[in-house]
């Protein structure tokens, strides 16, 4: 299992909401992405993101056609209208239920 995790900042914090419910609009709309958790920060601090994301796809392949597909490219239009910066990392589980 590949585990992609990306952690946004919003210029606006307000937007993390509305956002991640646009995020969690992909779930079953994309035939490689496996699982789907998208959440907003609870307990804001200075180092905090806005806005985690966590998918997993069964490898390499089925990430690069999530990246390409028309609904996702459409949440990130979304995305950077809301001047998110981002970080990410994917890495191999084998133990990530999925």
């Amino acid at each position: 299992m590949l585990v992609h995790v990306v952690l946004f900042t919003l210029e606006r914090p307000e937007d993390a909401a509305p956002l991640a419910d646009r995020i969690r609009g992909m779930a079953g709309r994309i035939p490689s992405l496996r699982s789907l958790s998208v959440g907003v920060e609870v307990l804001p601090e200075p180092r905090s993101a806005h806005l985690a994301l966590v998918t997993t796809f069964d490898d390499a392949d089925g990430l690069a056609a999530y990246a390409q597909h028309p609904v996702h490219q459409d949440v990130l239009t979304h995305v950077r209208a809301a001047g998110a910066r981002a970080l990410k990392v994917d890495y191999l589980d084998a133990a990530f239920p999925g």
